[in-house]
């Protein structure tokens, strides 16, 4: 369920302003996005998972 490295680097390699960027905003809140999109996918799937739902 979570961002596995492979994805987290290519959001990170998108994202970043300079080269060894990793921790901007504009990197943090496209982890985030990408995240929170995973576990809305997720609770349409699963609608009985209420953990999830409380989580996001």
């Amino acid at each position: 369920m979570a961002l596995n490295t492979e994805e987290k680097a290519e959001i990170i390699e998108s994202a970043r302003v300079h080269e060894t960027d990793t921790g901007s905003p504009e990197v943090q809140i496209s982890i985030l996005t990408r995240r929170i999109n995973q576990l809305t996918e997720h609770t349409k799937i699963h609608k009985h998972d209420l953990h999830t739902l409380r989580g996001l």
